[in-house]
């Protein structure tokens, strides 16, 4: 291992399973210690156990990051239990599915609870802990937030808002040398996508629409997210990095 993010301390939001899962494996595998939030304790529990066999060094936190006070307390511990805070990832988020003409304002507004005010809840109180060393802040948008999605418009606007969100964020805290950079998954296979992947048909469905023919893997959207918490990407800020399969440079398919 190289070591990447020796002495850094990480939290990851969303951290139970798929992409926060992944993300937290690789972030500990490279030095950080890292703690992960969630609202199930048994996943977040085995996500520590895994760090944990491998050497890593890992603890979590049962938290709602649509409720903005239990969430900025939560942070706030973290920090000073372990004296700092170098690297937040705001990855936790909520949708609704449903067509624009049936879809009620709550289930409109579900989709920026967690997804929108929860990463500006958490890269606000990750700025103000930042301000004295500095420090990493990656937000997770999505492709449908580049594109549109039918049938989830209220997420598709909710992703968009998360990348435009993040580069303000990135303006503002440049003068103290924090950085804040998204990045943006095509179609990556975890818990959340496999309806889409349920069987090989819809599975090939999908791949068709990427040039690299192929889905992506958490551990493929983890690294990016490594990438970007760690030195070696030391002048990047402000920065939208899809990780795709090519799918978002491909203006063709992406409009199929």
């Amino acid at each position: 291992m190289t070591k990447r993010l020796e002495n850094k301390v990480a939290i990851v939001t969303g951290g139970s399973a798929g992409i926060g899962a992944a993300t937290a494996v690789r972030m500990a595998e490279e030095g950080a210690t890292v703690v992960v939030f969630g609202r199930r304790e048994e996943p977040l529990k085995a996500v520590v156990a895994k760090i944990s066999a491998q050497g890593g060094k890992a603890a979590y936190k049962v938290v709602d990051v649509s409720d903005e006070q239990t969430f900025v307390d939560a942070i706030d511990a973290v920090a000073k239990e372990y004296g700092k805070l170098d690297v937040m990832v705001n990855n936790a988020a909520s949708y609704t599915w449903g067509g624009i003409t049936e879809m009620s304002t709550a289930d409109w507004h579900a989709n920026f609870t967690t997804t929108v005010d929860g990463t500006f809840w958490g890269t606000r109180k990750a700025m103000q802990l930042m301000q004295e060393n500095g420090g990493s802040i990656v937000n997770i948008s999505s492709i449908c937030g580049t594109f549109g999605t039918a049938w989830m418009a209220g997420y598709s606007a909710a992703k968009a808002a998360v990348t435009n969100f993040s580069r303000a964020a990135a303006s503002e805290g440049a003068l103290s040398n924090i950085r804040c950079n998204v990045v943006i998954p095509g179609v990556i296979e975890t818990e959340a996508t496999a309806g889409m992947l349920s069987d090989e048909k819809s599975r090939e469905g999908t791949a068709k629409l990427i040039p690299m023919k192929r889905v992506g893997t958490a551990t493929e959207l983890a690294n990016a997210v490594l990438f970007l918490a760690s030195d070696e990407s030391s002048y990047i800020t402000g920065a939208s990095i899809p990780v795709d399969g090519g799918r978002s440079s491909d203006l063709h398919t992406a409009m199929d």
